[in-house]
């Protein structure tokens, strides 16, 4: 069993998720606004993930335009940067996906097939 944080209006998580559904694979599914993970858990995901903290930023996002968070993250230190994350769902890339082992981010069909199926 894999947990997802999505958004049911998002398209590539409906994708992702059918994709995993559909090789078998149950997904705990998390809505990303109304079950927006922590500032802790998002550091966990992030430091398992092994991908930069950038990634895990919506930056094509209204809310990431609006805040004007381009501007603003090279000031940020690393908890700012997951406490801004937790503060609001739609900042985060989705869908992510996790075991609890290991994280994805985004949907390729090529990168689940060798983690997840």
């Amino acid at each position: 069993m894999v947990t997802m944080y999505g958004y049911p209006k998002c398209s590539t998580c409906v994708k992702a998720k059918k994709a995993l559904e559909a090789n078998g694979v149950e997904v705990d599914y998390k809505h990303i606004v109304e079950e927006t993970p922590s500032a802790e858990t998002i550091q966990a995901l992030h430091e398992k993930s092994g991908e930069p903290l950038k990634k895990f930023f919506n930056t094509s996002g209204q809310s990431y335009r609006s805040q004007g968070i381009k501007d603003r993250l090279p000031n940020l230190s690393e908890q700012e940067q997951y406490e801004l994350l937790a503060s609001d769902g739609m900042l985060l890339k989705r869908p992510i996906v996790t075991d609890g082992q290991d994280v994805t981010i985004g949907f390729k069909e090529e990168l689940y097939q060798g983690k997840w199926y």
